[in-house]
């Protein structure tokens, strides 16, 4: 694992929260800081870590609550908080970045995420813009329309006939079931992440990764959705502010790439004058563990040249 440090950050929301970080080999230019998605945890990170060391970034990554080693009082595996899971989970984000700017004061932050990761990276960036110097959405669907409503009222359902806070029976079927029927020829229920069978069974074998999460933190991924969703809530966010978009042509998670083209043509519509998109050929889910990840990290690197120059 190529990062430098593991280090306990305690949050204000009384969270314990697991931070690595991993310095740049050459003088730093920026701070990329990784929010992580659904059911997996910041030690996938490290490779990327390296590789954005290697090209003047320190990179910092936690353990979301209810994920990793993060712990919580509130937040077994699985749940962001038994209520305002949304608000704690931003506000967690906010004790990392808050962390960042008293270790590298002056140095700029791009806020990254990755699939639900994503969803809490553009949160943070709606409510917290002014603290921001970039942002890096990848393979982050907020485009969840009609479906999406059905989901939250699954969902409420849900919690009324079990009576607590327990892993969802339903929307683990409509979504990473879905996704993995989507893949013709599938070796495993997993093979949508990538094409990489090594990655696919490194995911496969970690204890960390692929649990059912519960029926509140499938609600609060559903609120982080549509807060997204809502061009009113871009309202305060400078129109300048540097995006950069990712996403997988063969990703079922984001229709293919369609849910990032489209967050891409709002975000223009709105008027957001520094913008890079990509979808990447034949890519799944996980760009950072796919087969031409070294490309889609040159590419990222190349962003990063050209946002903040050397």
């Amino acid at each position: 694992m190529p990062f430098d440090s593991r280090i306990p950050l305690a949050s204000p929301t009384g969270a314990h929260i697991n931070l690595f970080v991993r310095r740049a080999e050459v003088p730093a230019r920026a701070v990329v800081q990784v929010n992580h998605g659904l059911a997996e945890h910041a030690a996938r990170y490290g490779r990327f870590a390296d590789f954005l060391a290697g090209h003047g970034c320190h990179v910092y990554a936690h353990d979301h609550r209810g994920h990793g080693a993060t712990s919580a009082p509130d937040a077994p595996t699985g749940r962001f908080a038994a209520r305002d899971g949304v608000d704690r989970v931003l506000a967690d984000v906010g004790a990392v970045h808050d962390f960042i700017a008293v270790q590298h004061p002056g140095l700029p932050v791009v806020v990254f995420g990755h699939s639900m990761g994503g969803l809490i990276a553009l949160n943070f960036v709606l409510r917290h813009s002014e603290q921001v110097a970039a942002a890096a959405i990848w393979n982050a669907n907020f485009s969840a329309g009609l479906l999406g409503r059905l989901a939250q009222a699954i969902l409420a359902f849900e919690r009324f006939r079990l009576g607590s806070d327990v892993p969802s029976r339903i929307l683990p079927r409509l979504t990473f079931g879905d996704w993995a029927k989507k893949i013709p020829g599938r070796r495993t229920d997993f093979d949508w992440l990538s094409r990489d069978a090594a990655e696919v069974d490194a995911y496969i074998a970690d204890p960390l990764c692929g649990w059912n999460a519960s029926v509140s933190m499938w609600t609060d991924i559903f609120e982080l959705v549509f807060a997204g969703a809502d061009d009113r809530n871009f309202a305060s966010v400078r129109k300048d502010l540097p995006f950069n978009l990712a996403g997988g042509a063969h990703d079922p998670a984001t229709d293919g790439g369609k849910a990032t083209e489209a967050l891409a043509s709002r975000l223009r519509r709105m008027g957001f004058s520094n913008l890079v998109s990509t979808v990447y050929a034949e890519t799944r889910h996980e760009s950072l563990n796919e087969l031409n990840r070294d490309a889609i990290m040159a590419d990222f690197a190349g962003w990063l040249d050209l946002t903040f120059p050397r």
